[in-house]
This record gives C-alpha cells, structure tokens and sequence, in this order.
C-alpha cells in the first residue's frame, strides 16, 4: 500500500471518528431528555431489562455487520453507564435547588497527578460550574478546608480492592460534622516512572504513599534491595523524582499523573491486584436529597450497648428489614479502651420506608447513632447478558 492510499484510508478513519463523536453527543441528549420524563413520571433510571434487550438487539446486529459479542458489549457498556451517571446527576441537580455553583472550590490529598486529583476531576466533570483545586497535605487539612469554608467539597479515599480501609479517613469522618453527598470508584493503575532514560535494575531509590507501596507490595519484593521513602502524597512522590532528575530514582503513581510532572513509565500494572480500585466519598457541608428514582447508599455510625451478640443484633435488624449492607468497619472510641464504633454502609435511601424503619430501630437498642449521609451510588454495575441469550442474538 502506498503512502497516499494510506494517508486517504486514515483520512477516512479521521472523518468516521468526528461523526462517532456527534452521534454520542446526539445520544447523550435524547437520553437527557428521557431523564426528564422520569422526573415527571416518577420512573426509576435505571432499567436492567430494557439494557438486556438493548444489548441483545445491538449484539444481534453487530455480528451481521461482522462485529463480535465481547466488542459490543464493552462499548455499550460504557455509553449506558454515561446515560446512567448522566440522568443520575440531572435528578440529583432538580431535587437540590441552588446546589449548583459556578465555582466549585474542591479540597482533595495531594497535587495535580495524585489519584485523589483525578478523581476529583473524574467526579465535577459531570457537575456545572467551574473546578478550582485546592491541594492539601493531610486528611485532616482536607476536612478542614470544607469545615473553615475555604472549600465548598472534598475528596476522601476510604477504601481501596487491594489495601483495604484507609482508617485515617474513617478517623475524620469520626470528628467531624460534614456530610456525605457523593461518591465514586476510580481505577488505580500503579507505574514505574521516572525522569530519565534507565533499566529497572538501575533503580536505587523508590518513592511513594505508604498506601501505594502496600498496594505493590508484590512488585517490591522482586525488587530487592531498593529504598523505600514514604512521601504524603502520590504527587509528592512524582514531583520528587521530577525534581531528583537522575536516572536511580522512581516513583510510582498513574501515568497520567507523572505525565504532568514530565515523567515517563519504564513498567506498568504493578499492583498485587490487576483489578485494583479505590472508593472516594464527596463530603459537604449540608446533606443532598436524593431522589427515590436515583439508586442511593447511606452510611451511618453506631456503638452498640456492651453486651454479648449486641453488634449481631443491630445487624439483624438490617436483614429483616431486607436491606443490603456493602461496608462495616470498626474504628476505636479515643478515650474509651475496647470499646468501638461502626461504620456501616447500606443500599438504600433515608426517605424509604425500609431504611426508615431499620434506623429507627437501631436507635432504640444502640448506645450512639448518626447517619453520615445518604447521597447517589455511582457503582453501576453492566447489565450481564447471559450466554444462551447472546447465541440466540446471533
């Protein structure tokens, strides 16, 4: 093939992914427009057999196009979860009036390039108003932020698939009266970077969180007989290997991170987890309203009366009640030796009868309640075809 054909085929291929672009942009609207009759009309945003037959027919028509199952799948995947998160934050914006701002001041760990960087820039990307960033050096300074007024939100990791509970932050929230509006799972993609051009047994010195090193515990074990220096944050790490620029020294973090900070990966995907995530909570000043079409989570803290199968008890009214809980987490009580509180995550919305009733109860036989926040799941899980289905599609 010559050079023009291949210049006229890209040309082509450049052309096709401008009109892929309006036609998302296109569907994006209708589907704006489909979120306003749920507002209306009550409907609930998510409709699971309504995907599985969409997906169905999309599959179908795929493979006559000669286009496979997994292919479709994927892609549509991603265009549902955006019409989810889309009409999500459209209902969540109608039931909180004057919410909106046109700048949202956002207090997160770290500096351009952490991972709680983006994914607050994950998060208000789907919000009105503008972003201005506010780097912080602890946790604490984070929360402190909202608290003074100097910031309208933060960003908080609380967990992560690999690491598990980050309990500086349950800490904080522990102390605090802020409360939770939000929430979302970013994918945590650990890379070797450094500034200059070198081999990974060149590498003397590695710096990162402490939480990043846990998490690529695996990978530092192969490594051997490298320093290990502890640094604040993920962006602290990358601005001082930027700063070092030797060819012995690395950090680990994303790559779109160390890309702000001139970086480059030498390895990729170090974590002990290939599918490492972590969960970010929003916290503000004052709760949001969640509208009951919007699926919700609420977490609350409690300490249970000192008494054999108390912490069973509380939980029993959570199962009889049919509520699903998705997080508990004890933390100790400063000042009171063996005694804890807990952290509990449901599914589940404050306005419905069930968590109502389940909070209702729980106050009566716990020592100490208090709802952090009921606020919009932004977990949202594909909508799984089964195979027979797909076969029949085909």
């Amino acid at each position: 093939m010559s050079a023009p054909e291949l210049d006229q085929i890209r040309e082509r291929i450049t052309a096709l992914d401008t009109e892929l672009l309006s036609l998302l942009s296109e569907r994006r609207g209708l589907t704006n427009q489909v979120a306003e009759t749920k507002i209306k009309h009550h409907i609930p945003v998510r409709d699971q057999a309504r995907e599985e037959q969409l997906l169905i027919r999309l599959i179908k028509e795929g493979q006559q196009k000669g286009l496979d199952a997994h292919y479709i799948t994927q892609i549509f995947h991603v265009i549902i979860e955006d019409s989810v998160l889309n009409q999500q934050a459209m209902l969540a914006e109608r039931a909180n009036p004057g919410s909106a701002l046109p700048l949202n001041r956002v207090a997160f760990l770290g500096d351009r390039g952490s991972y709680s960087y983006l994914a607050t820039q994950k998060y208000f990307s789907r919000r009105p108003g503008d972003l201005l960033e506010l780097g912080c050096q602890s946790f604490r300074e984070v929360v402190g932020k909202v608290e003074n007024n100097e910031a309208d939100y933060a960003v908080l990791p609380v967990e992560n698939t690999t690491s598990g509970s980050i309990n500086e932050v349950y800490d904080q929230l522990q102390n605090t009266e802020l409360s939770i509006i939000g929430e979302l799972t970013h994918a945590i993609k650990h890379s070797l970077l450094v500034a200059k051009e070198t081999t990974l047994a060149n590498i003397k010195t590695l710096y990162a969180h402490p939480q990043v090193f846990t998490q690529c515990s695996h990978f530092l074990a192969e490594l051997g007989n490298v320093e290990v220096k502890t640094m604040d944050a993920t962006s602290s790490a990358m601005l001082k290997v930027s700063e070092l620029n030797r060819d012995d020294v690395a950090a680990i973090g994303s790559e779109a991170g160390g890309n702000l900070y001139g970086l480059f990966a030498i390895k990729s995907n170090l974590a002990n987890q290939k599918e490492n995530h972590s969960r970010f909570i929003v916290v503000a000043k004052q709760p949001v309203v969640v509208p009951l079409q919007v699926p919700a989570k609420t977490t609350f803290v409690m300490s249970t009366v000192q008494k054999p199968g108390a912490l069973v008890e509380a939980l029993m009214v959570l199962k009889e009640n049919n509520i699903n809980m998705t997080k508990l987490e004890s933390r100790p009580i400063p000042g009171n030796p063996w005694e804890e509180l807990f952290y509990i995550d449901v599914e589940g919305n404050t306005q419905d009868g069930p968590v109502q009733s389940a909070l209702i109860e729980l106050k009566r036989i716990t020592r100490y309640l208090k709802v952090l926040g009921c606020y919009p799941s932004e977990e949202i899980n594909p909508t799984k075809v089964a195979a027979s289905k797909a076969l029949t599609a085909g």
